[in-house]
C-alpha cells in the first residue's frame, strides 16, 4: 500500500501537460461564420492567453480576394484588433497567428459574411 501511495504522485509529475499553453482562438467578433447586416470597421479576436505583440499577427480578406484590414493590428493582452476598410458584401476571411507570452504558436482561420 505505501508502494503505491509513493508511485501515484510520481505519475502525477511525469505525466505529459495538456495543451492549454497555446493561445488559442476563444471568439471573435464578428463571430466565427457569423452573417452580419454591414462590413464591420474592425475585427477583433480573443486568444485563451496573452499574446506576444511583436509576433501575433491577423489579416483580413474581402470579397474580393483583396487584402481589406488597414494598418497595424492592435495587441492587448490577449486580445488582438484589426481595422477594415469597407469591402462590400460577400465572404471575408480572416487568417490569423498567434504566439502566447510562453513561446507557443498557432495560427488558423475562419470566415463570416456580410449582407442581407
Amino acid at each position: 500500500m505505501q508502494r503505491t501511495l509513493l508511485i501515484f504522485p510520481l505519475l502525477l509529475l511525469l505525466a505529459p501537460g495538456e495543451a492549454t499553453a497555446h493561445a488559442m482562438l476563444d471568439h471573435a467578433e464578428p463571430r466565427v461564420g457569423n452573417k452580419v447586416a454591414s462590413a464591420p470597421h474592425g475585427v477583433t479576436l480573443w486568444f485563451t492567453q496573452k499574446l506576444e505583440p511583436a509576433f501575433s499577427t491577423v489579416t483580413v480578406t474581402g470579397p474580393n480576394g483583396q487584402r481589406v484590414n488597414t494598418g497595424k493590428a492592435r495587441i492587448s493582452g490577449n486580445q488582438i484588433s484589426v481595422p477594415l476598410k469597407p469591402a462590400g458584401n460577400g465572404t471575408y476571411h480572416v487568417n490569423w497567428r498567434a504566439l502566447s507570452v510562453d513561446t507557443h504558436t498557432t495560427n488558423g482561420n475562419f470566415t463570416f459574411q456580410v449582407g442581407p
